[in-house]
């Protein structure tokens, strides 16, 4: 065989090899559903339309950090992608149905960037960041001093003695390992307390009468008072370290109450900034605003 007869044989070969190759090419993609890869910064193909990597960060940038954080606890981004394809399945069938072209779906479209529209106005009018003092929290505090622990976050229980004697002798017996609540069912005369062992629950003001409020303010946990002389009889009064669980509702209470000024002064700043718009501006009401009353729609 020539050499020209070679060349023309590999050149068969190599056409044939190329051939083979495109053939195989075109039966994976019609038969095994493999196509070209999707082209960059695209994420996924939901019936042809594409989400981006840009607006999936925009949308995920758009979730608030709680919601993040429990994404990432359930599958992370990952899972966000799915429900985006899950959202665009959903509006391509309801754009199927006509729903996007509904009157009443338009109005709604319209009164929510109404809304968003009135957010961003007032977001400009209020910039500054509304704080708190610590004067302003603390006089809220006071103001709702029965809700909340005082500084001195013990739990108190009491007994009541009628006369020296008795009140040195169960201090003794105390002292000496005896338990305060069980003498406190046993000897104590002071009616309300003595069923539940003279517990007195958390300290708080005028939780005692002054005699025993001084007295508890010196006392360490886990230790009994001296006999302490009132009017009504002698106290023997102890104090215990709250536990965990109410220090932490305190917590939670404070919060609460933190939340409930900040958005009481968000709303004066608010109030303050739509009366500025209002003196500006001129309104007059027309006559039909008369049929106007709090019973309008009643039955």
């Amino acid at each position: 065989m020539t050499r020209s007869s070679n060349r023309m044989m590999k050149t068969t070969v190599s056409r044939l090899f190329t051939l083979l190759a495109v053939a195989i090419g075109g039966a994976c993609f019609l038969l095994a559903g493999c196509g070209p890869p999707p082209e960059e910064g695209v994420l996924a193909l939901v019936n042809g339309r594409q989400i981006t990597q840009t607006e999936f960060d925009a949308r995920w940038g758009e979730l608030a950090e709680a919601t993040r954080l429990r994404y990432q606890k359930e599958g992370g981004k990952r899972v966000f992608l799915d429900e985006l394809i899950t959202k665009e399945l959903l509006m391509q069938e309801a754009r199927k149905l006509g729903l996007d072209q509904s009157d009443a779906i338009r109005d709604r479209a319209q009164r929510y960037k109404e809304q968003l529209i009135l957010d961003e106005l007032l977001k400009d009018r209020i910039k500054a960041k509304v704080e708190l003092t610590s004067e302003e929290l603390g006089a809220f505090y006071e103001q709702h001093a029965n809700e909340l622990l005082t500084p001195l976050k013990v739990r108190v229980s009491q007994m009541l003695l009628p006369n020296i004697s008795a009140a040195k002798d169960l201090e003794h017996q105390v002292n000496q390992g005896g338990s305060f609540a069980k003498f406190a069912q046993r000897y104590s005369i002071d009616g309300k307390t003595k069923a539940n062992g003279g517990d007195l629950g958390p300290y708080r003001k005028e939780l005692v009468v002054p005699e025993v409020d001084a007295v508890i303010h010196t006392l360490k946990p886990g230790f009994i008072s001296a006999p302490i002389k009132t009017d009504a009889g002698y106290y023997l009064v102890m104090v215990a370290p709250l536990d965990k669980e109410i220090i932490e509702a305190d917590v939670s209470v404070r919060e609460r109450l933190r939340q409930e000024l900040l958005n009481e002064k968000r709303r004066k700043r608010f109030d303050g900034v739509i009366a500025d718009i209002r003196g500006k501006a001129i309104i007059r009401l027309a006559d039909a605003s008369r049929y106007i009353t709090d019973d309008v729609g009643a039955r």
